[in-house]
């Protein structure tokens, strides 16, 4: 069965404009993007049911098509977009990439590229056939943004905030266990250990952080508010510095000696309040499912002299 997008952006404009960029940000927001389509197909596209290893709920398509698009007619592709947004129920938009004739010449020399329209002329040549040749779709379009002063970097951010969810960048929260190692391609970690392991509690062992009996025993340590508090601010503090330095994506991890109980409920909790300020984190609980890793884990090591398995289960 197809399923139509939330919405559908024409990605269109000048050569060397930013139009690649654009589309890769949009991927790393979460759209599906196609590039170079020719638009004879997209009915096609449109019709053709998702695999199953897709997400079933919609997402925003991205189309870029350019004056390199087979068959590239800006005229009948506008008419082609009006058609489309007659015939679905779905927000059907332009984006239209400009550009100063001496930055686009200057960039084409900086990476020794030939301008597609030109490839035996000055780029000057080409430049302005394709400028003439993509106008209908500019007066067409809704969105039009010019590079000519703008880094890659700053492209970015500004396509995430136009497009994405409060233009940040896709998000993960990922809870695990020491025993098990560290998540690669982690950027924060926090190590939970320093809470009350339910572990070394009988009734408490089979569960798991997601059971509100567990979530009440690590919540009563007396440093688990201040410090959970203080990890999820640092964590608000940095995201939007990401979103600056152009960052697509963001794991935080967090850590416990198994990862069942005390990185899953801290991972849920912080899950929590980023989606109260506004982000859409995604949750995975590495080693919730897993065995205990080791002769510690399993309580085979009695405690230290002094102290308390409640207290050993920091280590």
């Amino acid at each position: 069965m197809s399923q139509d997008p939330k919405s559908l952006l024409l990605v269109t404009g000048m050569s060397g404009a930013g139009k690649s960029t654009a589309l890769r940000t949009l991927e790393d927001i979460g759209w599906e993007v196609v590039d170079n389509l020719p638009l004879s197909l997209l009915d096609e596209l449109l019709s053709t049911p998702r695999s199953r290893g897709s997400s079933r709920r919609p997402r925003p398509l991205a189309i870029g098509v350019d004056s390199r698009t087979r068959a590239f007619d800006a005229r009948r592709i506008a008419g082609q977009i009006e058609n489309l947004a007659d015939d679905h129920a779905f927000p059907i938009e332009i984006l239209y990439f400009d550009c100063s004739d001496a930055e686009l010449v200057r960039r084409f020399a900086e990476t020794r590229r030939l301008h597609p329209l030109a490839p035996d002329r000055p780029i000057a040549d080409g430049i302005a056939a394709e400028r003439d040749l993509l106008a209908p779709l500019k007066s067409r379009a809704e969105h039009v943004i010019d590079t000519s002063e703008s880094a890659p970097a700053a492209l970015q951010q500004q396509i995430r905030q136009r497009f994405g969810a409060n233009g940040a960048p896709a998000l993960a929260i990922v809870s695990f266990g020491f025993a098990r190692g560290i998540p690669r391609g982690a950027d924060n970690l926090f190590d939970l250990r320093f809470l009350a392991n339910p572990y070394w509690v009988n009734h408490l062992r089979p569960l798991t952080g997601l059971d509100p009996k567990v979530a009440e025993y690590i919540a009563a340590d007396p440093a688990y508010e201040e410090a959970m508090g203080k990890i999820e601010d640092l964590i608000l503090t940095l995201l939007p510095r990401y979103r600056e330095a152009g960052k697509s994506y963001v794991t935080v991890a967090l850590g416990c000696t198994g990862g069942r109980h005390r990185s899953v409920h801290g991972a849920e909790r912080i899950a929590a309040r980023l989606r109260k300020e506004g982000f859409s984190p995604t949750l995975e609980h590495r080693d919730i499912a897993s065995r205990p890793a080791s002769d510690f884990e399993r309580g085979t090591i009695a405690p230290e002299p002094g102290r308390s398995k409640r207290d050993q289960g920091t280590i």
